[in-house]
């Protein structure tokens, strides 16, 4: 009797589980008024690797908090309320150290550039809307505002606020879209191995320093790539370089942009090593603005040809994925 009522609990156990059900729409507030207070509880509720298209929408205001949506949370789209008004903040750098528990030994982490980040995302297909995501350390060093892992990620309408390295386009094989996104920084504040695609975004240099630094494998053909773009400045930064390479066969391309005057004239850096001239593909097309005159730029830098730039499109780029934009 008693193994028959085992038997007959572990049957209605999985079929209530069978049962369970998942929303597809859930609410972040932090007024209490949404079905989660932070943003992280309402992605640690969400099924594993769902089958079904999940919209998270988060209320207007400022979530202190440090993110993770992890590699199982998949197919979901997060649209926050206002664009200025929803703020994701952390304010983590790459040599702060953090205690937890009574023990100041054993028990002290110190960050790196890698785990400073404010969000990161590392499953694929998530999609991004309508609000800020910032690092708050300030000029420490690095200090990563957004850390993307994932495949097929898209950012839409967001800013992205920082210092140095404030976005880390992670991932040798991932694919990423930023559409009509500000994103600023000081040293190499875009930066990663990822096929990244910039398309209508405000890039904002708020120091003499580097605007990206890509660290594409030798295999892709394509690293970043800018699509009318508008590269700005603050009143500080005054020189201020188009790229380096982070690693030898770095890809960046900007095409059709609206550069301002604190472009330097070289537009490219060897970040110190020759050969890196030899490998990085560097290039431009039919840009704009004061500083994009092509006149004095580093020998090593190209301009793309009429054939070559009609290869710069999101199908080719994207090998057949198509990011939606709405």
């Amino acid at each position: 009797m008693k193994v028959f009522f085992l038997f007959l609990l572990s049957c209605t156990t999985l079929l209530v589980k069978a049962q369970q059900i998942y929303p597809s729409k859930l609410v972040v507030a932090k007024d209490g008024t949404g079905d989660y207070a932070t943003i992280q509880e309402a992605i640690n509720a969400i099924r594993a690797y769902s089958p079904e298209h999940i919209t998270v929408t988060i209320k207007n205001g400022v979530y202190d908090e440090k993110i993770i949506i992890p590699s199982w949370i998949t197919n979901v789209t997060f649209i926050g309320e206002d664009r200025y008004k929803t703020v994701i903040t952390n304010n983590d750098y790459s040599g702060k150290f953090i205690v937890q528990g009574a023990d100041t030994v054993t028990n002290k982490t110190k960050f790196g550039t890698f785990n400073s980040y404010t969000m990161w995302v590392q499953g694929n297909d998530i999609t991004i809307k309508n609000l800020t995501i910032q690092n708050t350390a300030g000029r420490v060093g690095q200090a990563v505002a957004l850390h993307v892992d994932g495949d097929r990620f898209v950012i839409q309408d967001c800013d992205l606020l920082g210092n140095q390295d404030t976005l880390l386009t992670a991932g040798d094989s991932t694919r990423q879209y930023y559409y009509n996104c500000h994103i600023e920084g000081t040293t190499d504040f875009i930066f990663g191995p990822a096929t990244a695609v910039f398309q209508n975004c405000t890039i904002k240099s708020l120091s003499n320093s580097y605007i990206t630094a890509a660290s594409t494998p030798q295999w892709k053909k394509f690293g970043y790539v800018f699509f009318n773009c508008k590269l700005i400045a603050n009143d500080e930064a005054k020189k201020v370089y188009l790229g380096r390479p982070w690693r030898a066969y770095a890809r960046t391309v900007f095409y059709q942009c609206d550069y301002g005057k604190h472009i330097r004239a070289e537009g490219w850096h060897n970040w110190g090593k020759t050969e890196n001239e030899a490998t990085a593909f560097y290039a431009e097309y039919k840009n704009t603005g004061e500083g994009s005159d092509i006149s004095k730029r580093v020998s090593w830098g190209k301009q793309l040809t009429k054939k070559e730039a009609k290869t710069y499109t999101l199908k080719n780029i994207f090998k057949g994925w198509k990011p939606v934009i709405n």
